[in-house]
């Protein structure tokens, strides 16, 4: 039973990617001529880290996603959580996170890249009824024969924006910068 923990624990950890050179910068600077070569590798960072593409602007130089869940704990093979703090953050609360990336003139005639990850809670108004049979006999009514049944929770969820998510940002960055794709 041992081994078989010991081959469990080993395949899953062979999905994780080692970690690259991290640094506190919020950018990434870069010459003109390489604008093009950033814009894609930029893309392809982003489709890499199964992030959708849900606008993309070279006018307005900005590259924004659509929201993607947070992954937990389960789910070694997804990039998007940073750590194990945020894994099993995202285990234990609905967390949605959003990339924007911006392509604008920097200082000294250089293109400055810079990387923002906005990262929100899910806020649930109510009880959310959606264990077996809750949604069909609630508890607090009385019984009554409507078997229509129910389906998801009493209202609309919110989103409550938790600032952003520095963890992933440097991640992206280092990405764009060092690694090698295909």
């Amino acid at each position: 039973m041992l081994s078989l923990g010991l081959l469990l624990v080993a395949g899953c950890l062979s999905g994780l990617r080692p970690a690259l050179p991290h640094s506190e910068v919020s950018g990434l600077l870069f010459s003109p001529a390489s604008a093009d070569f950033y814009w894609q590798r930029s893309v392809m960072v982003l489709n890499r880290n199964h992030f959708q593409v849900a606008r993309e602007s070279r006018l307005e130089g900005v590259i924004e996603t659509q929201y993607r869940a947070g992954s937990g704990v389960l789910e070694p093979w997804h990039p998007d959580s940073v750590g194990l703090a945020s894994r099993v953050e995202s285990s234990l609360q609905s967390i949605r996170r959003k990339v924007t990336i911006g392509v604008q003139p920097g200082d000294n005639g250089k293109t400055l890249l810079t990387v923002r990850v906005d990262k929100e809670l899910e806020d649930v108004p109510g009880l959310a009824a959606n264990y077996e049979g809750g949604a069909t006999f609630p508890e607090s009514t009385v019984m009554s024969r409507d078997l229509s049944q129910v389906v998801g929770q009493s209202g609309t969820s919110r989103w409550v924006s938790v600032g952003r998510d520095r963890a992933l940002e440097q991640q992206l960055i280092s990405e764009i910068r060092y690694r090698q794709l295909p």
